[in-house]
């Protein structure tokens, strides 16, 4: 999540284009094309953490998402900023992204991303959490639409609420998901000792719980991945200073690996400061196929298989008992 979307929004807002090319803005205002990957991925993909709602033009990532494999999104919502909005417009996103891709490829059958949403209070945000936010958060909760309760968790760089009131909304926020049953997505920044000192003191949800925007070394990662957890990666694991994530990379067991975005944030390499999206997933998916030596053709047929499996296995569930069939 960023601290000033409405700058981010308005600094990228060009970069999106009415096509399915990927291309990069020069500083003399040309585009240059960049290549998707080579040879094309095998199966379909799933970005399990993105901000839709702060895309500048949603709909038509979404269309792009569709034409390059991308067949569920997890769209991450905040109970402070956004959840309402983007509850009350994620069919409208979805409408207009088929009636583009009825336009731009009439004669290739491609479907629009299936979408479910999370819903939390961010670290950012836990000054703001109060009974009130957390009356909202449970209505927000029991939409069948919502599959996840997130992000949520500590964020220690940025310090934008103070530690001991991110600690206790954290801790309240593990005890909704066991009390919904759904599956919890963390957001941890310079907070990883706390967040697993906080997660064992109030136990790790049975839903399952994600880390996401993973970027940790291997001996930082092997406590996640002892307690279960899934661990998302996003375009930080293409960057170029960041070999000790993708060491650990190799370790995440592939039963647990997830991929995502973080859209419209931290688009990964070849297209830094490019506006992120869904679509962009297949960069990460082959980074990760290539960090854990894993070759075109039928293996990573089967290892895409496995990720879009760990994906919709865990996020696209049939809704709880407990949530409202009526909107």
């Amino acid at each position: 999540m960023s601290v000033s979307r409405a700058k981010d929004r308005s600094r990228r807002a060009d970069s999106t284009s009415y096509d399915f090319a990927f291309r990069i803005r020069r500083k003399s205002g040309t585009c240059k094309d960049v290549p998707a990957p080579e040879p094309a991925l095998e199966g379909s993909l799933a970005d399990t953490h993105c901000h839709l709602g702060s895309l500048s033009r949603c709909d038509m990532s979404l269309a792009r998402a569709g034409y390059h494999g991308v067949d569920f999104v997890c769209d991450i919502t905040d109970v402070v900023q956004d959840a309402a909005p983007s509850l009350a417009a994620v069919e409208g996103w979805r409408l207009s992204a088929r009636a583009w891709l009825d336009v731009l490829t009439p004669k290739r059958p491609v479907e629009v991303p299936r979408v479910r949403v999370a819903c939390g209070c961010h670290p950012h945000n836990a000054k703001e959490y109060d009974g009130e936010a957390e009356r909202r958060l449970l209505g927000f909760l029991r939409d069948p639409r919502v599959s996840c309760l997130g992000e949520v968790g500590l964020d220690y760089f940025y310090d934008l609420s103070p530690r001991g009131v991110q600690q206790d909304v954290f801790r309240r926020q593990i005890g909704l998901a066991h009390e919904t049953g759904l599956v919890l997505a963390l957001h941890v920044r310079d907070a990883h000792e706390d967040a697993l000192r906080i997660l064992d003191e109030e136990g790790l949800p049975a839903a399952g719980t994600i880390l996401h925007c993973c970027s940790l070394p291997p001996d930082e990662i092997r406590p996640w991945i002892d307690r279960g957890c899934f661990i998302a990666y996003g375009g930080a694991v293409t960057f170029a200073k960041l070999d000790e994530a993708r060491e650990g990379a190799k370790l995440v067991p592939e039963g647990r690996l997830l991929t995502e975005t973080d859209a419209p944030y931290m688009a990964p390499v070849p297209l830094r400061g490019v506006e992120n999206g869904p679509e962009f997933t297949m960069f990460t998916a082959a980074k990760l196929a290539d960090v854990r030596g894993i070759r075109p053709g039928d293996e990573r047929r089967a290892f895409l298989a496995q990720l879009h499996k760990n994906a919709v296995s865990l996020l696209d569930r049939e809704p709880m008992p407990w949530q409202r069939v009526e909107r």
